[in-house]
């Protein structure tokens, strides 16, 4: 007897977790993930431990962004049920990589492969390079501005589009002081989405977004969900995502119990969007959303789960006719397209297409990437990650920008946010940085005017070139950041100076780089580095040329000065013979000024004075005391200054 009553006691147990969980599963379904989470929990401590319970828990979490607890309840699937379907592992990996756990991921991802080889989402290596998730998450050489609107409320507040100072946006926040409970979206019990318009003004260079207000029309939102627009340069047509409904305007659900979203168009008569029809390439089986257009408003874009898919949800494009009909939806294909979720396309001016996807290389849920496939003559296609700080290990999504101001929207679900969702703004600007200095002569140290300083890149391009004032003093604006160039400073006259300068990844900064530049003329004599000749020849070497061309410099700044040459050797050596080849070697110097246009006449003369005229006691006698150092001052050329220059 008393066996019995347990075994009824057992089987009404049972009877009643079973009930329970089909219960469960009818609020799932119906994308109420919050009751759904009481009843899966209720069952748990019932003892029901079931991948079925334990992994809708994990996607109850994940479906309200709850990252740390759907990766807790995905990793004890995970672990425990060891055919646990591969898409959970995926999501888990998603959730360890939006925790920063990179470790931990990569040894999932290993796993996830091992089950699923062909899986885009972890075909490329990167997946597995922890540094390239760490690269995503910094913030060097990226250079924006954003910020939380004002207008964000603690509800749902997403999906932007700016149209004629004009911004518009989907948001769940409360019109009525009373909420009714009814009216309420059991997904994350808040009221269903509106769409909403906020005007901008422009303050000091800046937008400012004003109080947002209901869109203007009574016909666009109802008591359902309504978000995601785009509207035409003309303002005359609006898309926007509506969930499917019936002739009453109340929700319409398809044979599993889903309601689909859907696609309308709108058009402006009179400052009111009215005439909404339905898209024709709609389905009731299957959702379609988040509409874009194409620059030249040719084609429409936007996401679905359709046959056909390969993933969650993919991105398509359809062709808009001259009559306002469409073509055949087309797939965007496995280059943008993965077996996960891409949604939220945008195409910017200049035909780069924007999207989230959590199947790319992604730091966790949704990133926003973007891709070139939509411009022309695109040799290869590329999907880039934006990073952070547009990507977190959250939900990162709807990404607007208007390129010619390199302003924007995107929306999140990170933290520190107001809402279950948040609009950000956000500004692009070139890091910028100033170089200048001051030229100076560097034997008096006082400012050099008239100095040419010229900024060179790593390529060795002048990219910018002042003249330095009265007072030496020159500028180099809008420099980029994060370069290494040469500051180089020329004036006939004197020996160029040049320095190396590295900019910082912080704008605004203003590097100093002074310049001292070393006057040719000092006394009556012009100055150069020594010219070296090869043993035993009087050959002028291109190195020897290339400081003579300082003294062709000179004498053409003053076409009548007159110069003589004497050329000079060290005691080493016979002195008959150093007498001669320095002889030769004033000669050979002396024919090449003219070979480069300065007349004989202004050569007074080109003697070799061999070892006669030492200027240290490195003679015979001491030769072999004396360092080369000391050696090489007697060898010498001079250039010195006869008539036709005056200080």
């Amino acid at each position: 007897m008393k066996n019995s009553l347990l075994y009824i006691l057992f089987f009404f147990t049972v009877s009643i977790t079973s009930a329970q969980i089909k219960v469960a599963d009818n609020f799932f379904k119906d994308y109420a993930y919050y009751q759904a989470t009481e009843l899966y929990l209720e069952v748990l401590k019932k003892g029901d431990t079931t991948e079925h319970v334990v992994t809708r828990l994990g996607d109850c979490y994940y479906n309200n962004s709850n990252v740390q607890l759907a990766s807790y309840w995905y990793k004890k699937a995970v672990t425990k049920y060891k055919d646990v379907n591969p898409e959970y592992i995926y999501k888990y990996i998603q959730t360890l990589r939006s925790l920063n756990q990179f470790e931990e991921s990569k040894k999932w991802t290993t796993i996830f492969k091992d089950r699923k080889r062909n899986d885009r989402r972890v075909k490329e290596e990167d997946v597995f390079d922890i540094e390239k998730f760490e690269a995503l998450e910094s913030t060097d050489r990226t250079y924006v501005d954003y910020k939380n609107l004002d207008i964000n409320t603690e509800y749902s507040d997403f999906g932007s589009f700016e149209k004629d100072n004009i911004l518009y946006f989907a948001s769940t926040r409360v019109t009525d002081t009373v909420i009714d409970e009814k009216k309420l979206y059991q997904w994350n019990k808040e009221p269903f989405l509106n769409i909403y318009q906020s005007g901008i003004t422009i303050e000091e260079g800046n937008k400012i977004v004003g109080s947002p207000s209901l869109i203007t029309s009574n016909e666009i939102n109802t008591d359902f969900h309504e978000s995601s627009v785009a509207i035409t340069k003309d303002g005359k047509t609006m898309y926007f995502t509506r969930i499917n409904l019936n002739k009453k305007n109340k929700a319409k659900y398809d044979k599993g119990g889903t309601s689909q979203i859907k696609l309308f168009r709108a058009k402006n008569v009179d400052g009111k969007w009215k005439k909404i029809e339905e898209l024709p390439f709609n389905g009731e089986d299957f959702s379609t959303g988040s509409p874009a257009l194409s620059p030249n408003e040719k084609d429409l874009y936007f996401s679905s789960d359709r046959e056909g898919s390969k993933g969650l949800t993919d991105i398509y494009k359809v062709k808009i006719n001259n009559d306002g009909t469409f073509g055949n939806p087309i797939n965007l294909g496995a280059k943008i397209n993965t077996e996960g979720r891409e949604n939220f396309p945008f195409i910017a001016k200049d035909s780069t297409l924007y999207f989230s996807s959590d199947g790319h290389l992604n730091l966790g849920l949704y990133d926003i990437f973007e891709s070139n496939i939509l411009k022309k003559d695109t040799s290869q296609v590329f999907v880039k990650n934006l990073g952070a700080p547009y990507n977190s290990g959250f939900d990162d999504f709807a990404f607007f920008i208007d390129t010619d101001t390199n302003t924007g929207y995107f929306s999140s679900n990170r933290d520190g946010g107001k809402g279950g969702d948040d609009i950000y703004s956000f500004g692009r600007y070139e890091c910028k940085q100033i170089i200048k200095g001051i030229t100076k002569d560097k034997i008096s140290n006082e400012p050099l005017p008239k100095v040419v300083v010229k900024l060179i890149d790593e390529n060795g391009k002048v990219i910018q070139m002042e003249t330095s004032n009265e007072k030496g003093e020159y500028e180099f604006k809008d420099v980029a950041c994060d370069n290494t160039f040469v500051v180089l400073g020329e004036k006939v006259i004197y020996r160029p100076d040049q320095k190396e300068v590295t900019t910082t990844q912080e704008s605004g900064i203003e590097n100093t780089v002074d310049l001292f530049l070393t006057p040719l003329i000092i006394d009556s004599e012009i100055v150069i580095n020594p010219i070296f000749f090869d043993y035993n020849k009087s050959d002028i070497r291109p190195d020897a040329a290339y400081e003579l061309e300082n003294i062709v410099a000179v004498m053409r700044e003053h076409p009548i000065m007159v110069i003589k040459i004497e050329s000079h050797t060290d005691s080493r050596g016979r002195d008959a013979y150093n007498k001669k080849l320095s002889d030769r070697r004033a000669k050979s110097t002396r024919d090449y000024l003219f070979s480069r246009g300065i007349t004989e006449n202004r050569v007074e003369s080109a003697i070799g004075y061999g070892e006669s005229q030492l200027i240290n006691n490195c003679d015979d006698a001491n030769s072999k005391n004396c360092t080369e150092e000391q050696h090489q001052e007697n060898r010498r050329s001079k250039f010195i200054i006869t008539s036709g220059y005056a200080k």
